[in-house]
Order: structure tokens, then sequence, then C-alpha cells
């Protein structure tokens, strides 16, 4: 069940409600008797634990480059045919 965060325009208090998202949101105060209230936007409180919420762990780790290994080019190739004599 959600936490709510509400304040009172006629006494300033801010105070927390449980309520379901069903609900309807409050609209009085119950400290100084009826005075309107403002729910208030509050980030979510969430907190990640374990290895995999940082950034350090999911990033691309840079790729070393390839070591330069010189292929030798292929020989030219040779036709030892004789042509045209015959």
């Amino acid at each position: 069940m959600p936490t709510y965060v509400y304040e009172c325009q006629a006494c300033e208090q801010v105070f927390e409600a449980d309520q379901r998202i069903t609900e309807e949101p409050l609209s009085t105060c119950a400290r100084c008797d009826g005075g309107p209230v403002k729910r208030l936007i509050q980030p979510p409180a969430i907190l990640f634990k374990g290895p995999g919420f940082y950034v350090t762990d999911s990033a691309a780790k840079p790729s070393e480059p390839a070591a330069k290994t010189e292929t030798p080019a292929p020989a030219p190739t040779s036709d030892n045919t004789a042509k045209g004599d015959d």
C-alpha cells in the first residue's frame, strides 16, 4: 500500500497517509479541523542492492585493441605454361 505525503494549506502541517491507489486523495486536515490539503509529489524510495545495479557493473567494457599479427601477403601466382608456341 503506497504512502502519500500531504500538506495542509491552512496550518502547513505535513503528514503521511497510507492509502490504496484506488482511494480518493484526502481533502481535509485532521489537525486543524478541516483545512484544505494538497498531496505532495515525492520521488519513490527505491534501494538497489547487490551486483548488477551499478553503472560500472553493466557498462560495456572497452575492448583491447587486437594484437597486430602480420599475415604474409599471398605469393603472386604465375602461369608456367608457355602460350602460343605449338
